[in-house]
């Protein structure tokens, strides 16, 4: 049977897949549009399934704050060329997953994948990757995804940079100007700290390093009283790279973060969420 141009049209929007496709799924659902759309649906899982052991080392962070900055969501979305990741549809994919996490609140992977897509409700954020997939030609993996949302007088602060090659989101307070929170998730981005404060590093953690110090003073022949005092320093050098408010301001390297944050009004920082695109895990410290 003869397929109108504007039925061809109206698939391709539906679906985002190619005229020739949409031309030939119509024509063997006879019309209907409703079957074609399932037709293609399964075209793009069946193309997904082949394309689920290819390599996705490039892609996209991509970061959502909701109105009045309250929650926060950060996807890494993954594909397999540069190219494709730079592309508008792909950017604005990920952007409406990044969105949606923000909106529904869930730092959950496997559950954002079984959520209704915003961008189509009677599919699964799942079942929508593997409509990309179809349309695109390339393997595209939701590797993580992350969320914050801010307590009573906090607010979210976001940050990308290198166009989605680093993600920040950060819990600070609401008193925070605009500059200051693009300071502190700057901060984050560059310095890569992995607790807010000396607090929130684990005893687990500083018992280590303080096991590590110890040695490395022993093995020197140094007296039992300067190998305390030699393990204390090195802790201390370690609290200023690891936690965030102990570090060097990277726009002042001769005031720590916590300084800056005083100067600004008695700025306070509660939880951070740091995402590198290809590491696979995010760093998120309160």
């Amino acid at each position: 049977m003869a397929i109108s141009a504007a039925s061809v049209k109206e698939l391709r929007e539906k679906t985002g897949a190619g005229m020739m496709d949409c031309q030939r799924a119509l024509q063997e659902a006879s019309g209907d549009m409703g079957e074609a759309v399932k037709i293609l649906r399964k075209k793009g899982l069946a193309a997904a399934a082949k394309k689920a052991n290819r390599a996705v080392k490039e892609g996209v962070v991509a970061i959502g704050v909701t109105e009045g900055n309250l929650r926060g969501g950060m996807v890494e979305l993954n594909c397999e060329t540069d190219f494709v990741a730079r592309t508008e549809q792909y950017q604005a994919f990920a952007q409406a997953i990044a969105d949606q996490v923000a909106a529904d609140g869930t730092g959950d992977v496997e559950k954002v994948k079984g959520t209704r897509y915003v961008g189509d409700p009677l599919h699964t954020v799942a079942e929508a990757i593997a409509t990309q997939i179809a349309t695109i030609g390339e393997n595209i993996l939701l590797s993580r995804v992350g969320f914050l949302a801010a307590s009573h007088g906090m607010q979210i602060g976001s940050y990308l940079h290198m166009g989605g090659k680093i993600g920040v989101l950060v819990e600070l307070s609401t008193s925070a100007d605009g500059e200051t929170v693009k300071d502190l998730a700057m901060q984050v981005a560059a310095a890569e700290p992995r607790f807010v404060s000396r607090e929130a590093v684990p005893a687990d953690v500083v018992k280590e390093e303080l096991d590590i110090a110890k040695a490395q003073a022993a093995s020197l022949g140094k007296p039992a009283q300067v190998i305390e005092k030699i393990a204390e320093g090195k802790l201390g050098k370690f609290y200023e790279q690891v936690c965030l408010v102990d570090q060097p301001f990277v726009k002042n390297p001769e005031q720590k973060v916590s300084d800056m944050l005083a100067a600004r009004g008695g700025v306070a920082v509660k939880s951070f969420l740091r995402f590198k695109l290809g590491e696979g895990a995010g760093t998120a410290e309160k």
